[in-house]
Protein backbone atom coordinates (compact mmCIF):
# COMPACT_ATOMS: atom_id res chain seq x y z
CA UNK A 1 0.00 0.00 0.00
CA UNK A 2 2.98 2.31 -0.48
CA UNK A 3 1.55 3.93 -3.62
CA UNK A 4 -1.30 5.90 -2.11
CA UNK A 5 -2.72 8.94 -3.83
CA UNK A 6 -3.18 12.17 -1.92
CA UNK A 7 -6.94 11.88 -2.41
CA UNK A 8 -6.88 8.44 -0.76
CA UNK A 9 -4.89 9.83 2.18
CA UNK A 10 -7.34 12.74 2.61
CA UNK A 11 -10.27 10.30 2.91
CA UNK A 12 -8.74 8.44 5.88
CA UNK A 13 -9.76 9.07 9.48
CA UNK A 14 -7.31 10.25 12.14
CA UNK A 15 -7.08 6.73 13.62
CA UNK A 16 -6.39 5.19 10.20
CA UNK A 17 -3.72 7.81 9.52
CA UNK A 18 -2.03 7.11 12.85
CA UNK A 19 -2.04 3.36 12.21
CA UNK A 20 -0.67 3.76 8.68
CA UNK A 21 1.98 6.14 9.99
CA UNK A 22 3.21 3.62 12.56
CA UNK A 23 3.29 0.82 9.96
CA UNK A 24 5.08 2.90 7.33
CA UNK A 25 7.63 4.32 9.75
CA UNK A 26 8.54 0.77 10.77
CA UNK A 27 8.73 -0.25 7.13
CA UNK A 28 10.97 2.74 6.31
CA UNK A 29 13.25 1.90 9.23
CA UNK A 30 13.49 -1.68 7.97
CA UNK A 31 14.25 -0.55 4.41
CA UNK A 32 16.99 1.80 5.62
CA UNK A 33 18.54 -0.92 7.76
CA UNK A 34 18.43 -3.44 4.92
CA UNK A 35 20.03 -0.93 2.58
CA UNK A 36 22.79 -0.16 5.09
CA UNK A 37 23.67 -3.85 5.45
CA UNK A 38 23.52 -4.69 1.76
CA UNK A 39 22.27 -2.64 -1.19
CA UNK A 40 18.59 -3.28 -1.75
CA UNK A 41 17.22 -4.04 -5.21
CA UNK A 42 15.24 -0.80 -5.50
CA UNK A 43 16.76 2.04 -3.46
CA UNK A 44 14.08 4.42 -4.81
CA UNK A 45 11.65 2.56 -2.55
CA UNK A 46 13.25 4.39 0.38
CA UNK A 47 12.40 7.75 -1.19
CA UNK A 48 8.84 6.69 -1.97
CA UNK A 49 8.31 5.39 1.58
CA UNK A 50 9.80 8.55 3.10
CA UNK A 51 7.49 10.72 1.00
CA UNK A 52 4.48 8.61 1.97
CA UNK A 53 5.36 9.04 5.65
CA UNK A 54 5.66 12.81 5.11
CA UNK A 55 2.25 12.93 3.39
CA UNK A 56 0.67 10.98 6.24
CA UNK A 57 2.20 13.29 8.83
CA UNK A 58 1.00 16.36 6.92
CA UNK A 59 -2.56 15.12 6.56
CA UNK A 60 -2.66 13.99 10.22
CA UNK A 61 -1.55 17.48 11.31
CA UNK A 62 -4.20 19.12 9.13
CA UNK A 63 -6.98 16.87 10.47
CA UNK A 64 -5.93 17.34 14.11
CA UNK A 65 -5.84 21.12 13.63
CA UNK A 66 -9.31 21.04 12.10
CA UNK A 67 -10.60 18.96 15.02
CA UNK A 68 -9.17 21.35 17.59
CA UNK A 69 -10.76 24.35 15.83
CA UNK A 70 -14.15 22.63 15.75
CA UNK A 71 -13.99 21.66 19.42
Amino acid sequence: MSAMRKSEIKNLSVEELENLLVENRASLRSLKFSHAVAPIENPMAIRAKRRLVASLITELTVKKAAQSQNA
